[in-house]
């Protein structure tokens, strides 16, 4: 009589555990870029909605940021900022930095930090206001986890033709 086989053999489980490998070869790198990728998006709308806050602050003459613990002044613009837990340390001064200038213009830098990708950490993220009143976001983070709508090199010159953000 023929016995009937009960299981695999060395070979097929080797087989197996070599594809395996090869799967999660590719697969962590790709979702470690995917990471990084969903993180500067948080990061670019987190900071965005700050414009909103920053815009009406200028149009009440207010110039100066304060953090959202500080009871404002006459000239203080409380942006209404919490935490976020990409961004540098947990205050308003080092994990997100925003100015108003008498010229008209603003900035609103983000730098990561605390629980950001390590590829991400210590890179910044930039909205930045011209006196025509058009934002512009840039970045230094690597060009593979930019998202569509900040692609401009941070530190580079604005392009004199740019399109409201």
């Amino acid at each position: 009589m023929k016995q009937m086989q009960k299981g695999f053999t060395l070979i097929e489980l080797m087989i197996v555990v070599a594809i395996i490998g090869i799967l999660a070869a590719v697969a962590i790198p790709q979702y470690q870029n995917y990471i990084s990728s969903s993180q500067v998006s948080r990061v670019m709308s987190e900071t965005g909605a700050l414009r909103t806050a920053i815009e009406n602050c200028m149009n009440q003459g207010r110039t100066t940021i304060v953090a959202s613990s500080v009871d404002p002044g006459p000239t203080d613009c409380n942006v209404g900022w919490t935490d976020s837990n990409l961004l540098g340390q947990v205050s308003l001064q080092t994990g997100l930095t925003a100015t108003i200038s008498a010229t008209n213009t603003a900035d609103i830098i983000g730098t990561f930090g605390r629980n950001a990708s390590a590829s991400l950490s210590g890179s910044k993220l930039q909205w930045h206001r011209n006196a025509n009143g058009i934002w512009v976001c840039s970045t230094d983070v690597d060009t593979r986890y930019r998202p569509a709508g900040c692609t401009q090199d941070l530190g580079a010159t604005t392009p004199a033709t740019t399109t409201p953000a």
